[in-house]
């Protein structure tokens, strides 16, 4: 484990505190309420969040080989977040955070895991248009990232009742 990985880690894992404790302060009418601009409920937010780890993972490992990461588009993104909206529309809060901190305490070691050699390496990343990007580049902007966007994005919904927690 180097500085670098330790330091990505310590982001993640701090990303998914501040979303857990969020979320288990929420009353079932903010669970179930929608976020703006985005029209997911809070809940099924929270539980795509600890969904995408183990993907967010395995696309960061292909960088870290070197390879690229190909067929991984915003469309395909778009249409994945939306099949597990209807698939998970009724997600218990025990349920989501069960599964956020699960596959997040896992994305955590597997970050711990990485090299600075395997976070420096870049390949093409279909998500950006076949850019190449680093590993570290998609493990800051998904991985790490992830909790971070949707906890903005949820407080956000809630206005000033999430600034009063």
């Amino acid at each position: 484990m180097s500085k670098r990985t330790e330091a990505l880690a310590q982001r993640l894992e701090q990303g998914v505190r501040e979303l857990a404790d969020l979320a288990r302060s929420l009353s079932e009418e903010e669970w179930q309420s929608r976020v703006p601009g985005d029209g997911r409920k809070i809940g099924v937010v929270v539980h795509h969040v600890g969904t995408m780890y183990p993907v967010e993972i395995t696309l960061a490992r292909t960088l870290a080989a070197g390879e690229p990461v190909v067929g991984v588009t915003w469309i395909k993104v778009h249409a994945m977040n939306a099949d597990h909206a209807r698939s998970f529309d009724g997600v218990t809060k025990e349920e989501a955070l069960e599964l956020l901190e699960r596959n997040s305490a896992a994305a955590a070691a597997a970050v711990r895991a990485f090299s600075d050699e395997e976070l420096d390496r870049a390949a093409a990343l279909s998500l950006n248009s076949d850019g190449p990007r680093t590993c570290q580049f998609m493990l800051e902007d998904h991985a790490v990232g992830h909790a971070w966007h949707h906890l903005l994005k949820i407080r956000g919904a809630l206005g000033t009742r999430a600034a009063a927690r």
